[in-house]
Parts: C-alpha cells; sequence; structure tokens
C-alpha cells in the first residue's frame, strides 16, 4: 500500500505521497521519453498549441492498472510504425494544480480519472482510454488499441533503431519477449 505523505493531510495542494514512493513510476516512462509536467504553465506549453502535432499524455498513477497495464501499455504502444510527436506525463496526486488544469481545460465535461491516456492534436482531444477502460485490459491490448489510433491520426515514422532499443527495454523492464505479445 502507497504511503500517503504527512504534507498531504495538512495541505490538499502537497502531494499525496512521497516522493520515494512514485519515483520508479516516473522513470518507467521518462526512460523511454516521456517528458513530465509539473505545472499548469508546463500543460499549456504541452497542449496549447497550434503545431499540427500528435501528443500522448499519460496521466500516471500509483494504483495497481496503471502499474500493470497502463503504463506498460503506452510504452509497448511506442513500437508502432507511426507514432506521435511528443510523449508528456503528469502525476495524479503528485502535482496536483497541473493535473487539476489538464482535466478542467483539456478534458472538460469528462469523469476525472486516472490513470488516463489521452491523444491530442493542437489542443484538441482526439482519443481518451479511461481507467475503467484500461482496467479491463492487458498491456498489449492497451497497446494495439493506441496503435490503431496512431495509424490513423500520426504521420510521424518511427526509427528502427528506436523501435530496437524500446523492445531491448520492454524486454528487460517486464521481462518478456516482445515479439511473443502479437502487437
Amino acid at each position: 500500500m502507497a504511503q500517503i505523505s504527512l504534507k498531504s493531510l495538512m495541505n490538499n495542494n502537497a502531494p499525496t505521497y512521497s516522493d520515494e514512493v512514485v519515483q520508479p513510476f516516473r522513470e518507467e516512462l521518462t526512460a523511454v521519453g516521456f517528458k513530465e509536467l509539473h505545472t499548469p504553465a508546463d500543460v499549456d506549453t504541452a497542449l496549447n498549441i497550434q503545431d499540427d502535432k500528435i501528443i500522448v499524455v499519460m496521466l500516471n498513477s500509483v494504483c495497481g492498472c496503471a502499474a500493470g497495464k497502463a503504463r506498460p501499455g503506452v510504452i509497448l504502444s511506442m513500437v508502432n510504425e507511426v507514432i506521435p510527436d511528443e510523449y508528456v506525463t503528469l502525476f495524479a496526486g503528485m502535482e496536483k494544480e497541473a493535473v487539476e488544469h489538464f482535466r478542467e481545460k483539456y478534458l472538460p465535461g469528462l469523469t476525472a480519472s486516472s490513470p488516463n491516456i489521452a491523444v491530442f492534436k493542437n489542443g484538441r482531444l482526439l482519443h481518451i482510454l479511461h481507467r475503467y477502460q484500461i482496467e479491463g485490459k492487458n498491456a498489449g491490448e492497451i497497446a494495439k488499441e493506441l496503435a490503431v489510433v496512431y495509424s490513423n491520426v500520426c504521420n510521424k515514422r518511427n526509427l528502427p533503431e528506436k523501435i530496437n532499443k524500446l523492445k531491448d527495454y520492454i524486454a528487460g523492464r517486464y521481462q518478456v519477449n516482445i515479439e511473443s505479445l502479437n502487437t
């Protein structure tokens, strides 16, 4: 069970978890190129632009479905032939102001959930996997759904050396043969 920080009991905007608890979950994504967004300004800098780039936002979480499915699934999706231009992440329960801003400005009217994986273009939501959709899938199924989205909206070609590096990371991190996942 995750430890709740003493700061979070005294201050609603303080992180809910200790840095030590979340660091491995952060590194799981940053190790493959995700950029962390810590402030509302970071969120706007990443998403509030009109440059036609496709951006994946992983709203990270400490919950079991994030650890066991969402993070590996979004990483596995990066092995696709065409990929988004950028990958960014926020951490629910940690960067509370940034997460609240992200939800209010970029996911208006949607029920808050974490984890979630969203695909944006020009600040507009193209696709989202909510927690309830993640919970019912394994990492391979999440990756396949995202790969279909990427194939429909992305133009950036993935480089063979990047694909091989990701495959090595996935094999080492999750102790699986990526070819056996049939993605």
